[in-house]
């Protein structure tokens, strides 16, 4: 693909909540292409996260995106080679970007987490994150902080 750029691929809604975020979310999730255990490990963590939080007065899926923000960087640091040493840049990061970075550290801590079936530690991630908690948001946070330290290199953006 020398000149043109590549066609989006329009991402189909997911059968339970309409929401094409979720199906982003369930391919990151999915291996080996069983995408219908990804579907049920999904909907199930966010029975329990609907469980845990009915006081809130907020559906799950509602709370799946706050989380999903939570946890979205804003900036990232990029290493750059300048006259022989690297640099830690500071760049913003484009929006779909920003989404794929979040889910796929949504879904990595999660693996990383203790407990018995996948879909509770998801929901335990989700929880966290959504309680401004947890490693996705950890991660972030760092993400962040690493960009603010680097700050005075962000003339060096290319």
């Amino acid at each position: 693909m020398r000149k043109s750029k590549p066609k989006k691929r329009i991402m189909l809604p997911d059968p339970k909540y309409h929401d094409p975020y979720v199906t982003r979310f369930v391919n990151n999730l999915m291996f080996s292409g069983k995408k219908n255990l990804a579907f049920k490990i999904f909907y199930d963590s966010l029975d329990i996260v609907a469980d845990k939080f009915k006081s809130e007065g907020k559906t799950p899926l509602e709370i799946f995106k706050q989380a999903l923000d939570n946890v979205t960087p804003q900036v990232e640091v990029k290493a750059r080679r300048v006259g022989g040493a690297t640099f830690q840049v500071p760049m913003e990061i484009r929006s779909d970007r920003k989404v794929a970075i979040s889910m796929k550290n949504m879904i990595s801590f999660a693996r990383k987490r203790t407990g018995h079936s996948m879909a509770e530690r998801l929901a335990a991630e989700l929880m966290a994150a959504y309680k401004l908690e947890g490693g996705a948001y950890k991660k972030k946070e760092d993400t962040h902080r690493m960009a603010e330290a680097n700050k005075a290199f962000a003339h060096f953006r290319f």
